[in-house]
């Protein structure tokens, strides 16, 4: 997981976004931190009847509402500001009035809501979040929510629940297993084995833009450390290193060097180093991934991702040469839901079963 992913943003400077204290939720910690989706009994079997699911992606700028039903559809959705410098309360109330916009939300089963940081999933708090929603950190959002709503609440990181959404409703559903990657603000994902989500035991799985690696020795990562993923692959270290390799001062905007990468001349040269070198540490990561965890579906998704041919072909290229014998075949998917996975996703974890 990872409280940046950006899964609807390419330059980093967008938002990124994609268990009730008093219901009945069964836990996700303890026994691995694993859950899976339940559809045929319980809160999944009343929800499949006809009882539509809300999903809520709360981010720094926006936050995004919608009715979900059982098998992924979004029925209606809108959008509203995030009140973000007004503090937690202020952002809670915001969360509530804008579900009560929605036509029929009283009859929905329940809320799930995705969010930055790390969400300890069985208690529905954040355990702790960057600076774009400040205060956010040891917020009670299932127990807040419910009380404003009246309704059950799942909370949980926004990676997760994009990759949620992908292994149920998008490019990873019919596999057992998928590895799901979100490339945007940030770097981050979850990990499917056995139709379950990993979470792990202090609910950080999935953070894979923290890996150390080689290309990006030196240079500054956001968590405070140097050469990890996400300071060579993600959207703003891109749009930086275009930037340093042309001479500019500050962070250029990486939808230009996409758009240079086409050309001629030192420009375009600079565009192409740039989304080379992050796609093929990108590549590589995965590919170390792969070899460990064996999924049957690797699935990309994020604003990165969107930028097409300059960033796929030097990732997929450099993913296939670093593969084992065994998944030799496997190559990297794009994501299908684009920026619905948030909200689908979020309201996907009222399907989950301990």
């Amino acid at each position: 997981m990872s409280g940046t992913s950006g899964t609807g943003d390419t330059n980093g400077t967008g938002d990124t976004n994609g268990t009730s204290g008093t219901s009945d939720r069964g836990g996700m910690g303890g026994m691995g931190g694993m859950a899976g989706v339940r559809t045929t009994s319980g809160a999944g079997a009343s929800a499949g009847a006809g009882r539509p699911l809300i999903g809520a992606d709360v981010g720094g700028t926006k936050i995004a509402v919608g009715l979900v039903t059982a098998d992924g559809g979004l029925l209606d959705s809108l959008v509203r500001p995030t009140p973000a410098a007004e503090g937690p309360t202020a952002v809670l109330d915001a969360v509530a009035a804008a579900v009560t916009e929605l036509p029929g939300w009283q009859r929905a089963s329940g809320l799930g809501i995705g969010t930055g940081g790390v969400v300890d999933r069985d208690a529905g708090v954040v355990l702790s979040a960057n600076d774009l929603l400040p205060g956010w950190a040891g917020t009670r959002l299932a127990a807040e929510l419910n009380a404003r709503l009246g309704l059950p609440v799942a909370a949980d990181n926004d990676a997760n629940v994009f990759a949620l959404a992908e292994q149920v409703h998008g490019a990873g559903a019919g596999s057992d297993s998928a590895l799901c990657v979100s490339v945007g603000t940030g770097i981050g994902g979850g990990l499917v084995a056995g139709g379950r989500l990993l979470r792990g035991a202090h609910w950080t799985a999935g953070e894979f833009g923290h890996i150390a690696v080689p290309e990006a020795a030196g240079r500054p990562c956001n968590c405070g450390r140097e050469g990890h993923l996400e300071a060579v692959s993600s959207g703003p270290a891109m749009a930086a290193r275009f930037a340093a390799l042309t001479g500019r001062d500050g962070v250029a905007d990486l939808r230009e060097a996409v758009a240079a990468a086409d050309g001629t001349g030192p420009t375009a040269e600079a565009a192409r180093t740039a989304l080379t070198e992050g796609a093929r540490a990108l590549g590589r990561a995965l590919a170390g991934l792969v070899n460990t965890v064996d999924p049957e579906r690797v699935v990309i998704g994020g604003g990165v991702a969107s930028i097409g041919a300059p960033f796929w072909q030097p990732l997929t290229d450099a993913f296939a040469a670093e593969l084992l014998p065994g998944p030799a075949q496997l190559r990297p998917v794009p994501a299908a839901l684009g920026p619905r996975a948030a909200v689908i996703g979020a309201a996907t974890l009222l399907l989950e079963d301990g």
